[in-house]
């Protein structure tokens, strides 16, 4: 992983670089030139389209007065340049993307060149249209032009012509000659230099996440395999499972091979002029697995016929089922990002650039992925392993949110945790749990402050006793699923996931209750101001509670995060941005971060700050003094004798910074405590690299679920094709709320957020009966789905069944010892 292709004087000087960067981004000043480097002359060649009848001897190329709009946009163009087979075209380096395509600028006096044309002050041609096909244009170096530096120049003469070379060549130290620059366009890197009026580093932060959502969520889910496949080829054939399954984009179907181990392979049939290069991506989505798995990316020349081949299937099975091929656009970030992204019903949800033109957002996140792209090239570089005892990536914490557009960022999380793997117990440890003390326990908590008949407790204790001598680490493999054993006492349960997972559950809504009107049966953690503001968004939040001393538990609570973190289980914790930033070691902010704990708060020092002397004299006269109340509900006194010490107007500031210092540290001693066990089973590398949301999400899961990505996670098996119980199933799920589905989800699997696959069954015990009440397996994650009626019983009957059926209690005779 430490092995990369640049020079050491290549990754210092971009170590640099960044550093130089970082400091921009924080204090919105203008970007280093190098990040923002645009040549001033670039060549391009056309490029024929392969799937053209023939050649055309010359091009026409339309001009147009800007950008032109995307497809279906009416309007005319302002010139047309004639170019010849073989020839080149000359054009400023200054590009831009729109959903029409990539574009390149002509100057004036290039524009001249090739038209009559004198009315225009710069044109625009249209160098690729996107998922189109047709000509392209590709720069080129010309061979006059080549000549010419080798005898003006010299042969080993090579210019810098691309960012990244200029960079290297600005800021890293070499002996001997530098490479020279080609001439820059300065009023192109002007655009991408300036900082927006009013543009902060929050600004950026924000972006960051606008394009981490939309460009890598959104524009690369297009699947293209009917544009670039003729036909496929498969080892074997059966009937049912044929190979036209690979390509009918149903995630129900699949094709399944069938014959001898290590013997199974699929064949594309590639049409011509196709590569799979850097812009083309081909998947395979296999059972078991929520993802699709990249299998050949990065070629250089097209190939009429790629094999792919099954070597080995996962438990030494037989035969393979694989759910579909795809081919999808990858193209590179610059062609990803395109200034239609920024429509104003996109920028709903990102307060922080809504009214910014979209021009100005294109640009800086142009830069923006610039920058990522450079980080991840010395990524491995600033991320130490774990016995290393310092990191230079404490000084890129400013910019770690961008880490959520890194492409290398998920390859070294992943190497960390391999790494960092032990092997698990032969046997889990097994814990004798009685639910039912615990849910007495939860009706009122206040009769026992000991909290020892939580489930929390029983399994915390049970671990440590003398019966258990095995030391959990939970530093296991991906694979390993089920960390202790259940045997819930009068529960008929046989323990082969589901009742370890039901028990995760339980952890997770004893220490943060769902519901707001019912008491937190463990002292762990409490509820935020917020609770209480019903027009807060950030109700039903909990932060540790700064009375509690138990720092072990916290300790344990952070082991089982961390284990979640590593594994497919969940561990679900409300809670807000501020206690996830601490845990993830990103930076927290007054006003951004502590507005999720107490908004109430935030605002009265806001306007407590901005009041003059009078209106202060009237509002408070001597009743503010220097005293806050915890989340706790404690007073506690900002300075020595606080609560008998008056604010003046002229400290108000000083009082301020006291409250705001007080609140934001006040479960810091706890919050160390669950981050030194989450260290303990999550290398300090895979904190570094995951910003706070990803931290969440893949410790809790997505907290809000539609019925369209359940139903990605949805298989139905044994179904015949005429059935009509798979439609009524999904009209009856179409009617829940996402509440509802978190219960669907817990009903059948244990977990209440995604993912976790599901399969789906028909009721074969009752085949004739209709109306039943469903069933549903927790240990394998199986629904059986029986006859309805209609659509509207199925709902009824399956929300009954999700919110009252909280028991396993069909697997043995409970009494059976």
């Amino acid at each position: 992983m430490r092995a990369g292709g640049e020079a050491p004087h290549q990754v210092l000087g971009r170590l640099r670089f960044l550093l130089q960067c970082s400091e921009c981004f924080r204090r919105a000043q203008a970007l280093p030139a190098a990040l923002c480097y645009v040549p001033r002359e670039v060549q391009y060649k056309i490029c024929k389209d392969p799937a053209a009848a023939s050649a055309a001897a010359r091009s026409l190329l339309s001009v147009w007065d800007s950008p032109g709009p995307a497809r279906g946009g009416k309007r005319a163009a302002r010139a047309t340049i004639e170019v010849r087979k073989g020839g080149c075209l000359r054009a400023t380096g200054e590009e831009y993307c729109n959903g029409a395509g990539l574009w390149v600028k002509l100057s004036k006096e290039q524009l001249e060149a090739y038209t009559s044309c004198h009315d225009l002050a710069e044109g625009w041609i249209l160098a690729q249209r996107f998922g189109e096909g047709g000509d392209k244009l590709v720069p080129v170096e010309s061979m006059e032009r080549i000549q010419w530096q080798h005898q003006t120049l010299g042969v080993d003469y090579k210019p810098a012509v691309s960012w990244e070379q200029v960079v290297d060549l600005t800021y890293s130290l070499r002996l001997g000659e530098k490479r020279r620059l080609v001439e820059q366009d300065e009023a192109a890197m002007q655009k991408l230099r300036s900082v927006p009026p009013g543009w902060s580093y929050e600004h950026d932060m924000e972006l960051g996440r606008f394009l981490y959502d939309h460009s890598e969520r959104k524009l690369l889910c297009e699947d293209c395999i009917k544009d670039h496949l003729i036909s496929v080829e498969v080892s074997s054939q059966v009937e049912e499972f044929s190979a036209a399954h690979l390509t009918d984009n149903q995630t129900e179907t699949f094709w399944q091979s069938h014959g001898l181990p290590g013997r199974h392979w699929v064949r594309l049939n590639m049409k011509k002029g196709t590569i799979i290069n850097s812009a083309i991506s081909l998947h395979a989505v296999c059972r078991n697995r929520f993802d699709d798995v990249c299998i050949l990316r990065d070629m250089t020349i097209h190939l009429p016929v790629l094999e792919i081949r099954i070597l080995e299937c996962q438990d030494q099975g037989c035969n393979v089922r694989l759910r579909g091929i795809k081919i999808r656009s990858f193209w590179e970030w610059d062609l990803i990002l395109n200034a239609d992204m920024f429509q104003p019903a996109r920028l709903v949800r990102y307060p922080l650039l809504e009214g910014v033109d979209a021009d100005v957002l294109y640009r800086r996140a142009v830069v923006i992925q610039r920058f990522v792209q450079l980080l991840d090239s010395v990524l491995c570089y600033v991320i130490p392993y774990p016995e290393e005892s310092f990191s230079t990536f404490n000084a890129f914490r400013s910019v770690k949110p961008f880490l959520l557009l890194s492409k290398q960022s998920p390859a070294l999380i992943a190497h960390c945790l391999q790494s960092s793997e032990t092997t698990p117990p032969n046997v889990p440890p097994k814990l004798c749990i009685n639910r039912h003390l615990a849910r007495e326990h939860r009706a009122n908590p206040a009769l026992d402050p000991s909290c020892r008949n939580t489930v929390f407790t029983q399994l915390y204790e049970g671990l440590r006793s003398s019966k258990n001598n095995q030391l959990l680490d939970y530093r296991w493999p991906l694979s390993y699923n089920q960390w202790w054993e259940c045997d819930f006492v009068t529960e008929g349960i046989v323990d082969n996931g589901g009742g370890f997972r039901d028990s995760l559950s339980d952890i997770s809504e004893e220490l943060c209750p769902s519901l707001d009107n019912v008491p937190v049966p463990l002292p762990f953690f409490v509820r935020t101001s917020n609770q209480g503001n019903s027009s807060s968004d950030t109700r039903g939040m909990y932060v540790p509670n700064p009375s509690c001393k138990d720092f072990p538990k916290y300790e344990w609570i952070g082991q089982l995060m961390g284990a979640a973190l590593r594994s497919k289980e969940l561990l679900v914790l409300s809670l807000p941005v501020l206690v996830w930033k601490q845990l993830a070691g990103e930076e927290v902010t007054w006003s951004k971060d502590f507005a999720a704990v107490d908004s109430e708060l935030v605002k009265l020092l806001e306007v407590l700050e901005g009041l003059d002397r009078e209106a202060f004299e009237f509002m408070f006269s001597r009743e503010l003094t220097y005293t806050t109340v915890l989340s706790d509900q404690r007073t506690v006194e900002l300075i020595p004798n606080g609560s008998s010490t008056v604010v003046r107007y002229e400290d108000r500031k000083e009082f301020i910074s006291l409250v705001q210092r007080a609140r934001l540290e006040e479960s810091k001693e706890q919050i160390a405590a669950i981050r030194a066990g989450l260290l303990q089973v999550v290398p300090q590398p895979v904190l570094d690299l995951l910003t706070w949301q990803q931290l969440e999400k893949k410790i809790c899961g997505d907290p809000e679920i539609t019925v369209a990505e359940l139903r990605k996670f949805i298989t139905f098996e044994d179904f015949p094709s005429n059935d009509t119980r798979v439609q009524t199933f999904l009209e009856a799920l179409n009617n829940f709320t996402s509440e509802d589905l978190s219960c669907f989800l817990k009903f059948v699997t244990g977990r209440s957020r995604l993912p976790v696959q599901i399969t789906v069954f028909p009721e074969k015990t009752n085949l004739d009966a209709l109306d039943l009440m469903p069933q549903a397996s927790t240990c394998s994650c199986t629904f059986f789905l029986p006859n309805y009626s209609s659509a509207k019983v199925c709902e009824e009957l399956l929300r009954f069944a999700v919110y009252n059926c909280v028991s396993i209690d069909t697997d043995k005779n409970p009494w059976d010892e």
